[in-house]
């Protein structure tokens, strides 16, 4: 997704910015290493998502397992991301970059060469993993390569364009391999960005000292991964097994346990993955609960999208790509309008809700699509109105959640962003996936499956609960965000610590 819509591929962490010491003579070079890696892994959440369509068709999975995917994906990215950086803590930066380079790029190649959809999973949710590893080491050896704090904000502000830009490029990359060569090559083109990288950073990135004051937080690892792999997979259930199944509803009551047990370990572990009083703030808590509820509607969004524009209308990968570009250029005008103009003047309580709003009227007004439906007068008008709201949600919400914090707590405020959108992702593709295939199992009932209409209006069908379920989503985000924002504009504080989020 864009960075603005997937916004967030790679969240960071910063223990503490550097404020002295020689710079690195290959400091713009290693910005390029850097961002080289940083650009694979955001093109990774969108990249996948215009092949879907091809890969399905290839593989012969069904429409009750394709969220798997994006999910399998986005739920080892979002729940190892924290310890991700404490990896990178305890083993060096440098060390683990390359890990993950390496690591990425051999998941690359077996979901590429993948002959079931098994093995597509299995390389989808190792490249999560190894995207956990990357991502918050290449910001920490941004935060230490750049040691001048001008040129740290010019070389924060590439890394951000860069993010910022992937998504979009990732969305026309997807189409051209697809359309021109082959679904698989969405994930063979990684093998092209490590290679480089890893040569680049294996020369250039300087061997870092280990922090080793630094532990791993195990049993909340076990804990959070557990508890939210549950939660996907009980909501996954219950398009084949009904929501009475105890396959349906043990799982989510297994999930919700081991999430409670996490919350719990947290306020007794002597290293948390995430501190409480990180989430505490009530700012800050309605911010990530805002970022979690657009997350859960806008992975959705893209994915269901995607299949109405490729299989009702007709549309080859590259134009469904193009189809996309101008929701993201929305999302990021609204969203610098927001940063900088909105916010600063009438606070969250007011533009929040009313980009909840926005994508959720942009949600409804997509229900209404239909075999016939043109893109200039019915397609293009919804996408802009959600991209406008998603833009007002997600730069304010990223940006609150991580104001404030203690210098200590600002890498894991850091990655608690992306986790949350990552995650929030993940729980809404594959709640939105069963409610979409057993409405098109309803639909069905009783009417001839052959039929290619009968067929073409099941699809529509599935695509507008969808949508319903995804306004639903931001109007119960409105709610919340009206609640939980205090009033006002937010203050500012010169010493806050510095977090970044991608």
């Amino acid at each position: 997704m864009p960075k603005t819509s997937t916004d967030t591929a790679a969240t960071a962490t910063v223990s503490s910015l550097p404020t002295g010491g020689a710079p690195s003579p290959h400091r713009w070079w290693i910005l390029a290493v850097i961002g080289l890696a940083q650009l694979m892994v955001v093109l990774d959440s969108t990249i996948v998502n215009i092949a879907l369509p091809s890969a399905q068709k290839d593989l012969g999975f069904s429409d009750g397992d394709r969220q798997w995917v994006v999910t399998a994906y986005a739920l080892a990215f979002g729940s190892l991301l924290l310890l991700g950086g404490r990896i990178a803590d305890l083993f060096g930066r440098k060390m683990t970059f390359l890990v993950g380079l390496v690591g990425f790029a051999g998941a690359s190649a077996l979901g590429g060469a993948a002959g079931s959809f098994e093995v597509l999973i299995v390389a989808r949710a190792a490249q999560g993993l190894f995207g956990a590893l990357l991502a918050p080491a290449a910001l920490s050896l941004l935060t230490t390569t750049f040691t001048d704090a001008k040129e740290r904000a010019k070389a924060f502000g590439v890394y951000g364009a860069i993010a910022g830009a992937g998504g979009a490029i990732g969305l026309l990359l997807g189409g051209f391999l697809t359309e021109h060569l082959d679904w698989r090559w969405t994930l063979y083109v990684n093998l092209v960005f490590a290679a480089v990288a890893l040569v680049g950073g294996a020369l250039l990135l300087q061997r870092t000292t280990r922090d080793k004051s630094a532990r791993i937080d195990i049993p909340g690892a076990v804990l959070v991964s557990g508890g939210l792999f549950c939660l996907v997979y009980g909501f996954s259930n219950a398009e084949s097994h009904d929501w009475s199944s105890v396959q349906t509803w043990g799982f989510l009551v297994a999930g919700a346990v081991l999430l409670a047990a996490f919350t719990w370990w947290q306020t007794r572990a002597a290293h948390p993955l995430l501190p409480l009083r990180v989430l505490l703030d009530r700012d800050r808590g309605a911010s990530f609960v805002s970022i979690l509820i657009t997350g859960a509607g806008m992975f959705g969004v893209f994915l269901f999208l995607t299949y109405y524009l490729q299989q009702s209308l007709g549309y080859t990968p590259i134009k469904t790509g193009l189809a996309f570009l101008p929701m993201v250029a929305a999302l990021m005008l609204s969203s610098t309008l927001a940063s900088t103009v909105l916010i600063p003047r009438f606070g969250p309580k007011a533009i929040v809700p009313l980009g909840m709003g926005l994508a959720a009227a942009g949600m409804a007004w997509l229900t209404g699509l239909g075999l016939d439906s043109g893109y200039t007068t019915d397609i293009l008008p919804p996408l802009i109105v959600a991209g406008l709201g998603l833009g007002l949600v997600m730069a304010p919400a990223m940006s609150l959640a991580t104001a404030g914090v203690k210098a200590e707590d600002a890498g894991v405020a850091s990655a608690a962003v992306n986790t949350m959108q990552q995650v929030g992702g993940s729980l809404g593709t594959a709640l939105l996936n069963t409610l979409s295939t057993s409405a098109v199992t309803d639909y069905l009932s009783g009417r001839n499956p052959k039929d290619p209409t009968v067929l073409a209006q099941a699809g529509l069908e599935g695509y507008s609960t969808a949508y319903w379920w995804s306004a639903a989503f931001f109007a119960a985000g409105l709610l919340i965000s009206v609640l939980l924002y205090r009033r006002g504009t937010p203050a500012h504080d010169p010493d806050a610590a510095p977090v970044v989020h991608m």
